[in-house]
């Protein structure tokens, strides 16, 4: 029969006379002498059971399908049971596995994730066994990515798609916790990368654009706020509604979430020059806005990764006369939906860019000098604001924003942009690598 003991320490152990005529002791730790009680009970049930030849109580069957793993190793110790064999999953293995069953990621995606199983399979081992993976090793790895150097929006987004992976682990129960579950790095400096593009200097990028498709491709990244390049090179002259004033975008980011492969945004103003003088000089029967080539030489096995724009629109930002700056076609878009909420509210605006309000606050939304400048005046003329015409004008925003009808946008196509040929060369370019993650922000849902 099995007995419990008490230690000094507060720690019980079961005590029991095996059929071999071995004591070896169970140690519980400690537990309640309820709990004690309960496990004896069951082991005297196994022994019997063991010394008889005979089936596993039910009860007892049942206990043993829930037990810890800890407490099952300690019975299978104490020669009580048999432990099932059980099959170790690799590292490897599983990484390069699940991401190839994964039909419903883009192949951007999976160039984007498997920088990540690259570096887990270096700083662990590919055959490394997964339950061995503690949270201080996970802790170990965030170390290990600090040391290599990445900015700090790299090693975030890296943590978040490895969690991504342990997490699949634990919910197939190939380990019993998620080790990166506490780990996180924060994504700094993303507001020391946003820069505000004033028309000014657009005026003179554009007048060192080369050809009428850069022109374009600068114009609908800054007046229409398009990702570039999967959006831009998208755009196909069908989509331009010319009398209603409306473009249809299409989305090759957001094509994945349920009505998201489109949207309609207006026909700027400042676009309409540039794309009439676009489509005067387009061939008979071409497709695309911009010149096929760009399209062709920007699509790769990984979606819109292996393209040259950003080096060519850097030499034309130099030919301008202008210091680079970060992030060249997201600020574009950023600086262009900087000026829209000034003038339009902010569910508009996300609505037209395709963004949400939080991802505008936190990429895109600038506070520019001119802001500055406006508050500092605006202590002088608040005094001369007529209260009534206030009253007035906010009604009318309010009637205009609730009315489902939508707003006409009106145009001037008078004096169109007159663009030079003939540039200088650029005598300066700055060069590096151009990361796998393309130049648009990723989506989360990873």
């Amino acid at each position: 029969m099995a007995s419990i003991a008490r230690d000094k320490n507060g720690s019980r152990r079961i005590l029991f006379v095996a059929p071999d005529g071995k004591r070896p002791t169970i140690r519980l730790g400690k537990v309640s002498q309820r709990d004690a009680e309960s496990i004896a009970r069951h082991v005297e049930a196994l022994l019997v059971a063991k010394t008889a030849n005979q089936p596993i109580p039910q009860p007892t069957a049942v206990w043993l399908s829930g037990l810890p793993q800890t407490l099952a190793a300690k019975l299978a110790r104490a020669g009580l049971i048999e432990l099932p064999e059980t099959k170790v999953t690799t590292l490897g293995l599983f990484l390069e596995t699940y991401l190839d069953g994964r039909a419903d990621l883009k192949p951007a995606t999976k160039i984007v994730r498997r920088q990540v199983v690259r570096n887990l399979k270096e700083f662990f081992g590919e055959l490394r066994d997964v339950r061995t993976v503690t949270p201080g090793n996970a802790d170990d790895f965030k170390q290990w990515l600090v040391g290599l150097k990445l900015a700090s929006a790299t090693i975030s987004k890296r943590l978040q798609v490895a969690r991504s992976f342990f997490h699949v682990m634990h919910r197939r129960k190939l380990i019993a916790e998620n080790p990166f579950d506490d780990v996180r790095a924060a994504a700094t400096g993303i507001k020391d990368r946003l820069r505000f593009i004033s028309r000014e200097e657009i005026d003179r990028v554009l007048d060192a654009c080369p050809s009428i498709d850069w022109r374009v491709i600068v114009s609908l990244a800054r007046y229409g706020g398009l990702r570039t390049p999967s959006e831009t090179l998208s755009l196909r002259w069908q989509d331009i509604d010319w009398a209603a004033g409306r473009i249809v975008v299409q989305s090759p980011k957001t094509s994945h979430h349920p009505g998201k492969g489109t949207r309609t945004i207006p026909l700027f103003a400042e676009l309409r020059p540039i794309l009439t003088e676009a489509f005067e000089l387009a061939p008979e029967g071409a497709e695309y806005v911009v010149d096929p080539r760009f399209r062709k030489a920007a699509m790769g096995p990984g979606g819109w990764l292996n393209t040259n724009l950003r080096t060519t629109f850097i030499k034309i930002i130099c030919r301008a006369g202008l210091p680079v700056w970060p992030r060249v076609f997201h600020n574009l878009r950023a600086s262009f939906e900087t000026e829209l909420v000034e003038s339009y509210p902010v569910q508009t605006v996300t609505s037209w860019l395709g963004n949400s309000p939080s991802v505008a606050l936190r990429h895109y939304l600038m506070t520019t000098k001119e802001h500055f400048d406006a508050a500092v005046k605006g202590n002088d003329s608040a005094a001369k604001i007529d209260p009534n015409k206030a009253a007035q004008k906010a009604a009318q925003q309010v009637r205009e924003t609730s009315s489902n009808k939508q707003q006409a946008f009106t145009t001037n196509i008078e004096n169109p942009l007159v663009f030079p040929h003939n540039t200088s060369i650029c005598d300066t370019l700055l060069t590096g690598e151009v990361a796998a993650t393309g130049f648009e922000p990723v989506t989360h849902g990873l």
